[in-house]
């Protein structure tokens, strides 16, 4: 595995150490994997800027009683970040997709998280097509865009989005980065200074700064692929849950509203009423805690042959 430059923080390091490289779809991806192969499976799918890293406040609870796989897509964390290269949603379905037939994962349940749950609103639409890989048992959505129409993206993402998106890159330095990535928290659960400087830290390890007007076009992809990926939460066929911060301002109650008001499937909801949009790192306790009720009726459920 290929080592960290010297000044690496110690937490993301160690996260880092504890993973692997799998080349996927041609590319180096990191993936960490706790392993149990006879525990029930979770597949992990993070958020946009950020990383895997993301699921480390919940690893501990939840790899007591789960095999955790997380991985770091295309063009973040520690996986490749080829440039120039087509970023799209599809793309990143298809890398996990062959994670899934690398690892033999024959049944899973997913977590995802922000733009994971758009790479997990497509994989979804496979899953219902019939020529998914693996066997879906359920799937969980934390905060995120899941209709365009309720996503309400920051100052900053709409500029990366427009034609001086990789101006904005060059001027986009630490203490802007930290108001902008603490606006969208609670009021009364802002990540700390050293929390701020790991995910820092990792968006630009290995120059990923300078991909974030490539990566954002996704917020392009939600609108043309709308139909096939709401469709995909109104038809599944698989138990779907909700953990949503409440008071997330990008995709926070009014999201959870809109979800409701389209008919999706929807077998639990778990309401973090003083949470924002990363409720893993703000309340992993809480989101641990509603994730296992969901999985735990889900298996009660199956027994009963429901």
């Amino acid at each position: 595995m290929t080592s960290l430059a010297n000044n690496a923080p110690s937490g993301p390091a160690n996260w880092f150490a504890q993973g692997d490289y799998l080349c996927l779809q041609g590319h180096n991806i990191f993936v960490r994997d706790s392993g149990v192969s006879q525990l029930p499976t979770l597949l992990l799918l993070h958020g946009f800027p950020t990383s895997s890293w993301d699921w480390q406040p919940l690893w501990q609870d939840l790899s007591a009683n789960y095999r955790l796989i997380a991985l770091d897509m295309l063009g973040f964390g520690f996986s490749d970040k080829p440039d120039p290269h087509h970023y799209s949603i599809h793309g990143q379905a298809d890398i996990v997709e062959a994670l899934v037939t690398a690892k033999g994962l024959n049944k899973l349940h997913v977590l995802a998280h922000d733009y994971g749950d758009t790479v997990a609103q497509e994989l979804l639409a496979r899953q219902l097509e019939g020529n998914g890989a693996g066997q879906w048992l359920s799937c969980c959505f934390l905060n995120g865009g899941l209709f365009p129409e309720t996503h309400r993206a920051l100052l900053t993402q709409k500029l990366l989005l427009s034609r001086f998106g990789s101006l904005l890159n060059r001027f986009t330095g630490f203490a802007k980065f930290s108001r902008n990535f603490s606006s969208v928290f609670g009021a009364q659960t802002k990540p700390s200074q050293q929390q701020l400087q790991e995910f820092w830290w990792l968006i630009n390890y290995n120059q990923g700064k300078h991909l974030f007007h490539n990566l954002i076009t996704y917020m392009r992809d939600r609108i043309e692929h709308r139909q096939r990926w709401v469709s995909a939460l109104q038809q599944s066929t698989i138990p779907l849950a909700l953990i949503n911060g409440a008071v997330d301002p990008v995709s926070g109650a009014h999201m959870v509203a809109r979800y409701k008001e389209l008919g999706c499937r929807l077998d639990y909801s778990g309401n973090l009423p003083l949470i924002g949009h990363y409720p893993q790192v703000e309340s992993a306790q809480e989101v641990a805690s509603h994730y296992q009720q969901f999985l735990q009726a889900t298996a009660e459920k199956s027994l009963k042959g429901d």
